[in-house]
């Protein structure tokens, strides 16, 4: 329902608007400078001081010299199904407030849209055409964050090219020390400010919680924010291409929407959907095609010292007159090969994994050391020991999919120019699923990950897999802002400090009680769960490196770490070592009709419930950081009078993160709503639930 509640034209004076419960009230008004400014009060207290709003670029600055010219003001209530997510259904419910703003300049006509949810704010831009130059080069934008105390501060380096990083949390005060160590890694650190990434997450002292981050991210650089330290604000800090330039932009133009969501509940951070009620809806008319899935993939054993590599040859064909891969000499250590996917395939056929992917597949890989130069793959051209038409046929008549493994090395130009062939090739051979890879400096070379182009180029992937009905799991790309509710061919990204980094020195337990409250707000993530195995070596280096998890804590993320594109990470072999703890895995599905948080603290504990959306049956997934802890799981969500029976998979007495990460239990009991599980989670461990109706 849409309730056109007044539209004015009015000269000046600051106007309020409330969010529908009336906690959030936002006033928004022009300073003496004619700048414009809003500031957000939560539940009677102010949370967000007075901040400047507006835009700047070589031609025309929309930042000052503005007159309030009308206000629309609507209130909106109404429903959407996603096609796949945590649930079934998504109210959307706010009301808006457009403040449109003229100066004396008649190509200076600016709107600032805001809306007001019961669970934070998101406002934009809107550049409507001008009269005379609808042309502008960007160079900043003026938007402001500033908050009245030293909060505490959850966020990673701000950096141009890359989003792994471990979390810091901070304060305003302490934010230059924290980052200090990352310093040397970061580009925006090379501007001379103390730079973050968002979503970012902070915590007043009478503990409000916001996220900061921003939605539909299109034909725009990704955000990063520049810290003032001293007087706890911080203010929009666009990527630019390595000329300085932020965005080319052309009238009419929307700029992303600036979020906050803010609650006194950190449950309530991880359960808004206001991201998502930010974008478009879908534009996918048909999505029978879009298909959740649980995947397993020829990937780990090359991070894991087995001496596995993804080239087929250690001979480069950057070598003058080298082009034929027939005449290279095979390596003996290229896992891409056709009998080794296959018991992929058969041990993705015998427990129900419905894909498999394959990375090292395809010409190309031995440019990687010279990738300098070329740094071109070709994604129509099978290995000579991956007989693609066999194991096309092969995986098919297991009733198993192979996903798609397209890495760039960063070349996203080569890329676009192979976009056709390579999904045609894809839809020849029987593959619906692609996993997308960035790693590397980005060519055009006056680009970056996150800058405008690489924006583009990640909408136009998405689009173009659409026409060919292909569903995208990209690595190394702008990280997500909700165009996951437009496109949901777009399951899954990565762009954050992933598993994979537990073979390279290992994640803190804190890790992945902090991402969910930060990164996952964006979309879901390939964070890749499911490591039995928590002890290993990488890349061949002889270093040992402990994974910062319990083996059944890594079953509870499949539930803390939602996913509709969710790996099944680890070896088939240390599966086998550990049967009736990967009989979870088996069971967890990957799309949800409801979902109920019941305790969260940011980098401490999570614990989470949903229901399947294909049966009757919850699961509950507990974890907890560094620290042991007693989980409460309030069974008050299931159905009154009926009885269910809860399979706990915990760990056992005596476990621990880092000293004992395979002690594990399994143990049956009945429960129904009346009932509150005391569900102990060892130091860096967690619990893994099947609540299956009896």
């Amino acid at each position: 329902m849409t309730l056109l509640m007044s539209a004015a034209a009015i000269s000046m004076g600051a106007v309020d608007i409330s969010s529908p419960n009336g906690a959030l009230r936002l006033n928004v008004d022009v300073d003496a400078a004619g700048t414009p400014v809003y500031s957000l009060d939560y539940k009677g207290k102010q949370l967000v001081a007075p901040g400047k709003l507006g835009l700047k670029a070589d031609e025309t600055a929309f930042t000052e010299g503005f007159r309030i010219t009308g206000i629309d003001t609507v209130t909106v209530d109404r429903t959407w199904e996603p096609v796949w997510g945590e649930y079934d259904k998504v109210r959307d419910h706010f009301r808006e407030l457009a403040l449109h703003l003229q100066a004396d300049n008649p190509d200076r006509k600016l709107t600032v849209r805001f809306r007001v949810f019961d669970d934070g704010l998101g406002f934009r831009y809107e550049l409507p055409e001008q009269e005379r130059n609808n042309y502008l080069t960007l160079k900043d934008e003026l938007t402001e964050f500033n908050f009245t105390d030293n909060h505490k501060l959850y966020c990673i380096p701000g950096d141009y090219d890359t989003d792994e990083y471990l979390w810091s949390e901070t304060t305003f005060s302490e934010l230059p020390q924290a980052l200090g160590n990352y310093r040397r890694h970061s580009e925006a650190q090379r501007t001379g400010g103390t730079t973050i990434q968002t979503p970012m997450l902070l915590k007043t002292p009478d503990s409000v919680y916001v996220n900061i981050h921003e939605a539909a991210l299109d034909g725009y650089p990704a955000m990063l924010l520049d810290v003032d330290t001293e007087n706890n604000g911080m203010k929009a800090h666009l990527v630019p291409d390595r000329l300085g330039v932020s965005a080319y932009l052309q009238m009419p133009f929307k700029t992303p929407w600036r979020t906050l969501i803010v609650s006194d509940d950190a449950r309530d951070i991880l359960a808004s959907q206001l991201v998502l009620n930010l974008n478009e809806p879908n534009k996918i008319e048909d999505t029978s095609w879009i298909k959740p899935m649980k995947f397993m993939g020829v990937w780990w054993e090359m991070f894991t010292g087995n001496q596995k590599t993804w080239a087929y040859s250690d001979e480069y064909l950057a070598k003058p007159g080298v082009t034929d891969y027939s005449k290279l000499k095979p390596n003996g250590r290229h896992p891409a090969n056709t009998e080794n996917v296959k018991k992929y395939i058969d041990f993705a056929s015998k427990h129900g994994i419905d894909g498999v992917l394959v990375e090292g597949w395809n010409e190309g890989w031995e440019d990687w050391a010279s990738f300098r130069k070329n740094r071109q793959f070709r994604f129509d051209k099978p290995y000579p020991d991956f007989d693609l038409p066999y194991l096309r046929d092969y995986a098919k008549e297991k009733g198993v999919k192979l996903i798609m493994h397209h890495e760039t090395a960063a070349n996203a130009a080569d890329y676009e120019l192979q976009l056709d062939s390579a999904f045609r090739f894809m839809k020849d051979n029987n593959y619906d699923a692609v996993k997308t890879g960035y790693v590397g400096a980005i060519i055009p070379r006056s680009e970056h990950h996150t800058s405008q182009w690489m924006v583009d180029h990640a909408r136009h992937v998405i689009e173009k897999a659409a026409d060919y009905k292909i569903m995208v799991d990209s690595h190394e790309a702008p990280r997500p802002t909700g165009l996951c509710r437009t496109y949901p061919n777009w399951l899954a990204q990565e762009s954050a400090r992933g598993g994979e980094f537990e073979s390279m020195g290992g994640n803190p337990p804190s890790h992945t009680c902090i991402l969910p409250f930060t990164r996952l707000k964006g979309g879901p993530m390939d964070y890749t769960p499911g490591l039995f195995e928590t002890r290993m070596s990488y890349y061949n280096e002889g270093k040992d490196s402990q994974a910062g998890t319990t083996l059944a804590r890594q079953l509870a993320l499949y539930l803390t770490m939602p996913s509709p594109m969710q790996m099944v990470c680890d070896l088939p072999e240390n599966y086998d070592r550990f049967p009736d703890a990967f009989q979870f895995i088996k069971d967890v599905p990957v799309d949800w009709s409801d979902s109920k948080y019941l305790e969260a603290e940011p980098n401490r504990y999570i614990t989470v419930a949903r229901k399947d959306k294909n049966s009757d049956n919850w699961f509950v997934g507990a974890i907890t950081d560094e620290n042991p802890r007693t989980a409460t799981i309030d069974l008050s969500f299931l159905p009154k009078g009926e009885k269910f029976e809860a399979t706990i998979y915990e760990d056992a007495p005596g476990a621990h993160w880092k000293d004992n990460p395979q002690a594990y239990r399994i143990r049956k009991v009945d429960v129904d709503s009346r009932k509150k599980l005391k569900q102990p989670l060892a130091a860096g461990g967690g619990s893994a639930i099947m609540l299956r109706k009896k």
